[in-house]
Order: structure tokens, then sequence, then C-alpha cells
């Protein structure tokens, strides 16, 4: 069975941020990476995979459903 997927945002110093579906694990692994310091964090999302600054991290925002636009089916 595979791992839940969940929507994260990273906000950085400048006001510029990503957004990025990621598994559960990997978002807390950014989350406890951010809380032990300085350097980079490398993670892999659905998209490609992303390296942050962590000194330059502001927020992490976790969302648990997708946002959509548009009419379902």
């Amino acid at each position: 069975m595979a791992e839940e997927r969940i929507r994260i945002e990273v906000g950085f110093e400048g006001g510029q941020g990503i957004a990025a579906l990621v598994p559960v694990s990997v978002a807390e692994e950014l989350e406890r990476a951010i809380g032990n310091g300085d350097g980079a964090h490398r993670f892999e999302a659905d998209d490609g995979v992303y390296t942050v600054a962590l000194r330059q991290v502001v927020f992490i925002k976790r969302s648990s459903r997708e946002s959509r636009l548009g009419f379902g089916g």
C-alpha cells in the first residue's frame, strides 16, 4: 500500500515559495531538518527533487487534501 501523500508549501525569506506533493514521511523529515539548524535538505516530490537552504525557510504549510480548480466528473 502506498504511503499517504500531502501537499506542502515552503515559504522563504524574501517572499518566494514552493509547493509540492510529498509522502507524509518526507514532510516530517523536512520539519525535523528545519528544527535541527543550518545546512540544506534534499527531498523528492511527485514533480522532481528539491534542495532547500534551511536557514532561508520561514514556514512550512501542510495540507491534508489537494486543492483543485474546475469541475469534478
